[in-house]
């Protein structure tokens, strides 16, 4: 293994295999790379999961002018404007790259790309492959693309622990592998990393989605921006499974209801009623279970038997837990699903940090800004995969002599963290549970144990949404039902300012006692 590694160094260094992470590595080809991923390509992607599409203003009828308008509202005002033209613009090559690289997209009977609707979206813009396999089939021509690109060199079943720093710039990582513990020196890093939606015991994330790029990144001295701002999917298969399967928001898209067990459709005559922004649904779901009711998504009437040629992995889904969705309607709960917030970045993908990049959901680009818009994920992830290679490509990667001794610490453990998540900072939040959160989290964020990685996490997540004393987009304060113009802003945290705020949140807690 040393030997290998000793080869390596100086290579930049991508952190993560997911979406945002492959496209990196295949832009900066043919320049040698380094891909760390925590397990075999694929298989711990959230990317490989994704069932939605990718939005593009592709039809006659539509623009990326008309595409960033929608992602700004759905945004709730602090969408980054200069970063969503560039994205919203460049979706139609993104399209093409891909399909250049091997994704089939999904085609209409005129042999043109198929489009669908989801959600605040104004137009049909969303193009699939494999009907709900969108994810999995993209990933799969990357993963392929990769296979082809001698530059490329990835090691899997790679546990990066810490970045390794000098003089406040990156030089290099810390990672664990079967045989060991190894520092890989280099000077350009990228968190592709994934999110966090694992903090939480509900949720759609696969099981290391647990927020380590974040805790990698603000141990370094890098600022995040947006923490409180969590998407929690309207609409997860309700079948006791950790974690829980999708059901996408393209099956509202295609005119599936909401009901619940009288079969009565609690969100008809609100706005667009099951089309509303994904937390306008989530809140409304939320609230109806609170008073009791279960809560059931309705394909019977939109698409009856053809949901199984319309939705087929969905449909393997619901048939593994017994409910047959042509004939059933469909037990669905909300489940934490994305994270809006991230490593700060420029509209480069630079960090507050010298040597570090970040792109995917690991980012917080401002994109998103209070609330993604569907199917903006796996396009921001491409667009963002691309531009940092871009920003790198300019850069010498070099290795720095004597590096600082960097201890590892322990196989991150998320179980305690989930708990105080979900029970203080979920779908609707208030100050009483926002500071037991707080009290909770500090001690492990700034300990030496397994929980302290997805503490700190979990405690940038609450800090933050204890600052915001509004409700915006994703993030609901009960106490503070409402917005308030004057904090239509983003925020963004150091490691640093995040301990004083928390100490000083525990300490007026106490006083107050």
């Amino acid at each position: 293994m040393a030997q290998s590694i000793a080869a390596l160094a100086g290579r930049p260094v991508i952190i993560g295999a997911g979406l945002a992470g492959l496209m990196t590595a295949l832009e900066l080809a043919p320049r040698p790379v380094v891909v760390l991923a925590k397990a075999p390509l694929g298989s711990e992607a959230a990317s490989a999961w994704a069932q939605g599409g990718i939005s593009a203003a592709l039809a006659s009828d539509d623009s990326a002018a008309l595409h960033a308008a929608d992602t700004c509202a759905a945004g709730a005002g602090l969408s980054d404007v200069a970063v969503t033209e560039r994205v919203t613009k460049e979706a139609t090559a993104v399209i093409e790259r891909l399909a250049r690289l091997g994704v089939a997209f999904d085609r209409d009977a005129q042999g043109g790309l198929a489009l669908g609707l989801e959600a605040a979206h104004s137009k049909n813009r969303i193009v699939h492959a494999g009907g709900d396999a969108s994810g999995r089939l993209v990933m799969q021509a990357l993963i392929q693309a990769v296979a082809r690109t001698d530059s490329i060199h990835v090691l899997d079943s790679v546990d990066v622990r810490r970045l390794v720093m000098k003089n406040g710039a990156v030089c290099g990582v810390l990672a664990c592998a079967e045989s060991g513990n190894f520092v890989l020196p280099s000077s350009c890093v990228v968190l592709a990393s994934g999110g966090s939606g694992t903090l939480y015991q509900e949720t759609t994330n696969p099981r290391g989605a647990i927020g380590t790029g974040l805790a990698l990144a603000a141990r370094a001295g890098a600022r995040l921006a947006d923490m409180e701002f969590v998407q929690f999917h309207p609409s997860a298969l309700d079948c006791g499974c950790d974690p829980m399967p999708l059901i996408s928001e393209a099956v509202r898209g295609e005119g599936a209801q909401l009901i619940d067990e009288n079969g009565v459709r609690f969100m008809a005559g609100e706005g667009r009623a099951e089309l509303e922004p994904r937390d306008v649904v989530t809140r409304a779901i939320a609230r109806h279970a609170g008073q009791g009711h279960t809560v059931f998504l309705d394909a019977r009437k939109a698409l009856g038997p053809r949901f199984a040629s319309r939705f087929p992995t969905i449909t393997v889904l619901c048939r593994q837990a017994g409910i047959d969705p042509a004939v059933e309607p469909i037990p669905i709960k909300p489940a934490a699903h994305y994270h809006m917030g991230g490593v700060a970045v420029d509209i480069q993908g630079r960090s507050s940090v010298a040597g570090l990049w970040a792109c995917g959901e690991a980012a917080s680009t401002g994109l998103h800004g209070a609330n993604r818009l569907a199917s903006n994920s796996l396009l921001e992830a491409v667009v963002y995969g691309r531009i940092v290679a871009q920003s790198i490509a300019g850069r010498e990667a070099r290795t720095t002599p004597h590096l600082p001794p960097v201890e590892a610490p322990p196989y991150a453990d998320a179980s305690e963290v989930r708990t105080i998540m979900s029970r203080h900072v979920g779908i609707v939040r208030d100050q009483r549970g926002l500071a037991a959160a707080v009290e909770a989290l500090l001690p492990l964020a700034f300990g030496q144990g397994s929980s302290a990685d997805p503490a700190l996490a979990g405690l940038f997540i609450a800090v933050a949404a204890l600052l915001r004393e509004e409700s915006r987009g994703a993030h609901y304060r009960s106490d503070f039902p409402h917005s308030q113009p004057e904090q239509a802003q983003r925020r963004m945290l150091d490691i640093g300012e995040l301990e004083r705020l928390a100490r000083e949140s525990v300490s007026n807690t106490k006083q107050k006692l």
